[in-house]
């Protein structure tokens, strides 16, 4: 006869230990399984044409006076100026800035952002060692 108010012992243990084989093959094969994607890419045309990119160059001082391209620009216009000046170029030519490290965050970000405002987004800051 089957007793009702028997509570029956759940052993885990072996389950517990399978698991932990388990996880431990799993942890060792993992790093060695390569996944290979086949991908077909695109055939590019054979008649492109590279385009030299033109670069200007700007130049500030720490007494505030602004070069571009060995052009000399006035520091409190240059916003207006620098406009007018780049629309000679295409938007996608590079625009390098060198500032003197004693000049304020502010005066150049102001240059920066003048620059910003003409249309051109390629900047870089130049550095000097």
């Amino acid at each position: 006869m089957f007793d009702w108010d028997e509570k029956p012992e759940l052993n885990i243990t072996p389950l517990v230990d399978v698991m932990l084989v388990l996880l431990a093959v799993l942890m060792v094969i993992s790093p060695n399984i390569i996944y290979e994607e086949l991908i077909k890419l695109p055939k590019g045309s054979a008649q492109t044409e590279v385009k030299e990119k033109k670069e200007i160059e700007i130049v500030i001082t720490d007494s505030k006076h602004i070069t571009v391209n060995k052009q000399p620009f006035d520091f409190a216009t240059f916003n207006d100026n620098f406009a007018l000046f780049s629309n000679q170029f295409p938007r996608e030519s590079v625009v390098r800035i060198s500032a003197d490290n004693k000049l304020a965050y502010g005066d150049v970000m102001g240059v920066m952002s003048g620059v910003k405002r003409s249309g051109l987004t390629n900047i870089s800051l130049a550095t000097s060692n």
